[in-house]
């Protein structure tokens, strides 16, 4: 895939437990979708145009290399699974942006 990530997004899994993913205005529609069919409780925007910094693009490349987009209506909703690298990346970006 080659997405550009602009968006941080709070997504609800059906247990009911939280994590935060970036995204883009694709991701959000299938999240949105995936919402609507019930593969997962809900998605939020938390945050829109979020800046490019180096942590961004480490995590923008990791999900690009390890990840295939999917059509926005499919029959389910992957959770991009991150190494400890990655998810420090991830939770730094979070901390940046003022939602960690």
């Amino acid at each position: 895939m080659n997405l550009t990530f602009t968006l941080i997004e709070e997504i609800t899994r059906n247990d009911g437990s939280i994590y935060y993913e970036l995204g883009n205005i694709t991701e959000n529609s299938r999240a949105e979708y995936a919402a609507d069919h019930g593969f997962i409780k809900e998605v939020r925007i938390l945050k829109m145009n979020v800046p490019r910094s180096s942590h961004l693009e480490k995590v923008e490349a990791y999900l690009n290399e390890t990840y295939e987009e999917l059509p926005i209506e499919c029959d389910h909703f992957p959770e991009w699974k991150k190494t400890p690298e990655i998810q420090k990346e991830m939770d730094q970006i979070l901390l940046d942006n003022k939602l960690g």
